[in-house]
Formats: C-alpha cells, structure tokens, sequence
C-alpha cells in the first residue's frame, strides 16, 4: 500500500475506470470493465509506440510484451499493471505531452466515437477487441502525426 501511495503522491491521475462505471449514467447491465475500455485502447496505442513510462520499461516488461503480442488487452493491462487508474507516470515525456493534447482534450473521446460508437447505445458498449483497437488505431495515429507536425513549425508559420 504504501508504493501506492508514492505514486499517487508524485503523479497525477489522467483517467481512472472507477470514475466511469461509477458515475450516475454508467449502463447497470455492463461488468464495470467497461468503463476502462476507452483508457485501455489508448495505453495499448501507447505501448505499441514505446511511449509508456519508465516504470513499464521496468516493472511491466511482460505485460507490456503480452499487450504488444495481443495475448492482453489494453485494459486488463490497465487493471493488472496500473490499478485500473491511468496515471501520468504510465507515459514518458513525450507520450504525457501527446496525452495532455488529445487525451485530457476530449479530442480522443471524438475520434473514440467517430470510431467504434456506431450502433452501441454508449460508448462503454465498445468491445475490448483487437478489431476495435485497428479502427481507433488509425484515428490516434493521424493525430499523433498532426500533433508532431505542428509541434516542428516555427512560431512565423502558424498557418500552415
């Protein structure tokens, strides 16, 4: 318990299951998995772009290997590995960076819906599937590439 507590003490919380499947329009017939379905699918785009932090590189070598090979999903990584919470430390500097960019801006939850809400009632519907994770991969990808463009341009070229 009191590792836990370090790590809550020096990182910040990006996204937590429980603040899903905990809140008031959280669907009663879903697992409270689900509401970690959309974290995972990020962490696993994270970790195919060697994006995690130092304390995967380290502490999670296997998990990280078995979400890279799909023997794991992103979200039972992100219960088993990260105490169902996605914190700023499971990022390296530039993967905190993209995070706070496209993740903490609600601009992944769009590009999450563009994606996999297509005829689910929510998006806590979406299933834990590596099907899935391709079509939203895509969506992630493109901003990544946006967001790295755009952080190589001089401060003249604003418009470009």
């Amino acid at each position: 318990m009191a590792a836990l507590w370090v790590r809550e003490s020096l990182s910040l919380t990006i996204d937590r299951i429980d603040w899903h499947s905990g809140a008031d329009d959280f669907p009663k017939e879903l697992a409270p998995e689900a509401g970690g379905t959309h974290i995972g699918m990020f962490i696993t785009w994270v970790l195919n772009n060697n994006l995690e932090g130092e304390l995967h590189k380290t502490d999670s070598i296997e998990s990280v290997s078995n979400v890279k090979s799909r023997k794991m999903t992103g979200t039972e990584f992100l219960i088993k590995e990260c105490d169902e919470k996605f914190w700023e430390d499971d990022l390296n500097p530039e993967g905190l960076e993209f995070a706070k960019y496209y993740y903490e801006s609600n601009v992944y939850y769009g590009d999450y819906e563009k994606a996999l809400v297509t005829t689910e009632p929510t998006l806590y519907h979406v299933q834990d599937i590596w099907e899935n994770y391709d079509k939203l991969s895509i969506y992630i990808d493109l901003a990544f590439k946006k967001w790295r463009e755009s952080k190589s341009k001089k401060w003249w070229q604003f418009w470009l």
